[in-house]
């Protein structure tokens, strides 16, 4: 067969085409974020004849290699994993919002299986006295009353009762661009709320993690030994696409952006669309009243076992269309109590909880606009913008 020979403009044509498309593979490996667990130059060092157990969970992955648990990872780095602690909804995440977390074994690794959500939600001095280093490593949506923050400073707690490291793998925060919403008062502190921060706190966990420590909200006012491997090519104003689904009511983007608005439903009588496959995209309440949008909550395994009014049909609003750009709002929540006629018996007794502070309830009662109200927590939101700002670690 004869051999084509590139001709000298041919030859320069394929060498400007392989810089072009090395220079997009780059710019395309340049925009990408790259959580802290990605990183593992920064860490794998440190961990090396270590005893290490790891908080972690199905969020707990490297995108950058297919996909792979940051637990197999460190195994196959040759670091000494010897248990796995797990927040709520378990390991693979597969345990519906308060559904008590059993302590197995990991089929895939034999590693015994911690929980941290039930009756232990701090690590015991027995379950960690032959470790070494704590990791943490969950992916967080920036809402106070998601309660993986509350197992992380749990963590921290135990580590600083019993002298152990703690090192954080940072990742974004889909909500990190912004803070809204009430910041929570003394005594209403619960596993939904344990820090005088607002609704949306515009942290990520590492920044969090140095604001406990800084302020010395520990137990005791005790500083964790703690380390924050940061996110790479990140910052606040940076749109980060979830690859896995935090927990099993939080499917999609939309869903987490309408978080931090729609999970006031909680603490009322109304669905936020538990039982369906779009929940915290909808409201409703069986009685067509509500709205023109309907949908009946069902038992869902792995999602929603017992959804509040389940297999009633609920009428309300359709949220999906919403825009990718959403923040905090009150309007879902003063138009369902406004529709409901119910006033005190809108609410339960976890509204408050919820909530951060008994003032929300009390201005919705009073027929407070949505105007009124977020002023009222200007001055709190003030302050903790300054106190945020002394632990912010990306622009």
């Amino acid at each position: 067969m004869k051999q084509t020979k590139l001709t000298p403009f041919i030859y320069f044509l394929n060498i400007v085409l392989i810089i072009l498309f090395n220079s997009n593979d780059m710019q395309a490996f340049q925009n990408t974020s790259l959580p802290g667990a990605e990183r593992p130059e920064l860490y794998l060092y440190q961990l090396q004849g270590k005893n290490v157990g790891i908080v972690a969970n199905q969020t707990s992955i490297l995108t950058q290699s297919n996909n792979k648990h940051v637990v197999d990872f460190l195994l196959e780095k040759g670091v000494k994993v010897k248990k796995v602690f797990v927040p709520e909804h378990g390991f693979r995440g597969q345990a519906d919002a308060g559904e008590k977390v059993d302590n197995t074994v990991d089929s895939k690794t034999g590693l015994p299986i911690i929980s941290l959500y039930g009756n232990n939600k701090k690590p015991k001095p027995e379950q960690i006295a032959d470790l070494d280093i704590l990791i943490f490593d969950l992916q967080d949506v920036g809402v106070r009353f998601y309660t993986y923050i509350s197992t992380m400073h749990y963590l921290m707690e135990a580590a600083a009762e019993n002298n152990k490291k703690v090192i954080i793998f940072d990742r974004p925060n889909p909500n990190g661009s912004y803070i809204a919403g009430p910041v929570l008062k003394k005594g209403f502190e619960s596993f939904v709320g344990m820090h005088p921060i607002p609704v949306v706190h515009g942290l990520t966990v590492g920044e969090l993690a140095q604001m406990i420590n800084g302020e010395k909200w520990l137990k005791g006012g005790l500083k964790a030994d703690l380390e924050v491997i940061p996110v790479g090519n990140w910052d606040h104003q940076k749109v980060y696409n979830l690859p896995v689904k935090p927990s099993p009511n939080l499917p999609n983007d939309l869903s987490i952006k309408l978080y931090p608005s729609t999970c006031f439903f909680e603490g009322t009588i109304v669905s936020l669309g538990r039982g369906t496959h779009f929940p915290f995209q909808v409201y409703g309440y069986p009685d067509p009243k509500y709205g023109d949008f309907t949908f009946t909550p069902v038992s869902i395994d792995g999602m929603s076992k017992n959804p509040p009014h389940q297999d009633k049909k609920c009428y309300g609003v359709d949220l999906r269309g919403e825009s990718m750009t959403h923040e905090f709002t009150l309007k879902y929540l003063l138009d369902a109590y406004h529709k409901s006629g119910k006033g005190q018996a809108f609410f339960n007794n976890y509204f408050n909880t919820l909530a951060g502070t008994d003032q929300l309830k009390k201005m919705i009662m009073e027929g407070k606009t949505e105007a009124e109200i977020t002023a009222s927590w200007l001055d709190d939101l003030e302050k903790y913008e300054s106190l945020r700002a002394r632990y912010l670690m990306y622009n």
